[in-house]
């Protein structure tokens, strides 16, 4: 019998969140983007497992950096 990892648990993932429709509005704003511009994410990534999310969704990340504090990232999600 084994027991799943939440992965999201570890200490080595980064905090990953859904952004919402005002804060996909606000990004493609300031960044003068598009949904295609933004790197992929799978669906089925263990890193957001636990979270609702659907094909066109954003994930925004949130590492910590040695030299830049917090960095900021963002994935849109895909299906495989």
């Amino acid at each position: 019998m084994t027991k799943e990892l939440d992965v999201s648990k570890h200490a080595l993932v980064p905090k990953h969140v859904k952004l919402n429709e005002k804060e996909k509005k606000d990004l493609f704003e300031q960044y003068v983007a598009d949904l295609r511009d933004l790197p992929k994410m799978f669906k089925d990534d263990p890193a957001i497992k636990g979270t609702d999310v659907k094909e066109g969704d954003i994930i925004k990340i949130l590492r910590k950096s040695l030299t830049a504090g917090d960095a900021v990232f963002y994935r849109r999600v895909v299906n495989r």
